[in-house]
């Protein structure tokens, strides 16, 4: 079985139960730092090692997330032990993250930018994001700064890139003069 189809088969069983259960938000707070982990080198070599035997890595994860994690959440990465899907939790925290934003229609948003932008810049894309019809009822925006785009800014929703860059238009420009044969001692 893929990853992909282990890891939302597991992500959306949790979430079912969270919803059921009426413990979302504990939930979601507990993927939300699992996935943070796993982000750690070692904690997710450690999930991947086929040395390190199961009771090892529970007693590992337990004194990590023990006294924090909901006693559903545990349970949840306990059973994930005992199956021996351990080194899919980073891919199944993950897409616990997605299933819960597409539950509560939450789309999410990148914007690069060359330079930080200011919280009224980033309140007026959101106003526009909101407007249109590329977003849920609600919009998380991530923001980056690259400056290798001279100015402007470039948004991805999804599949969907909007690229109003300065260098974007320079890179157009350029293919535009490129291509043209014009002589100029005409």
């Amino acid at each position: 079985m893929s990853v992909t189809r282990i890891s939302y088969r597991y992500a959306k069983s949790l979430l079912d139960l969270a919803v059921n259960e009426k413990n979302l938000d504990n939930v979601l707070k507990d993927m939300s730092s699992l996935f943070d982990a796993s982000k750690n080198r070692d904690f997710h070599l450690m999930l991947k090692s086929p040395i390190i035997n199961t009771t090892k890595k529970k007693d590992i994860v337990q004194s990590i997330f023990g006294e924090s994690f909901d006693k559903m959440s545990m349970g949840f990465v306990n059973l994930i032990l005992t199956k021996g899907r351990e080194e899919h939790l980073t891919e199944i925290s993950e897409e616990f993250l997605k299933q819960y934003k597409k539950l509560k229609k939450i789309s999410s948003a990148i914007v690069t930018s060359a330079h930080e932008l200011s919280d009224e810049a980033l309140a007026k894309i959101k106003t526009k994001l909101l407007a249109s019809n590329l977003t849920d009822e609600s919009v998380e925006i991530t923001t980056n700064v690259d400056p290798a785009l001279i100015g402007g800014f470039i948004i991805e929703i999804g599949d969907k890139l909007y690229d109003a860059s300065v260098a974007h238009k320079l890179n157009k420009l350029k293919k535009e003069f490129v291509g043209n044969s014009y002589n100029a001692s005409n």
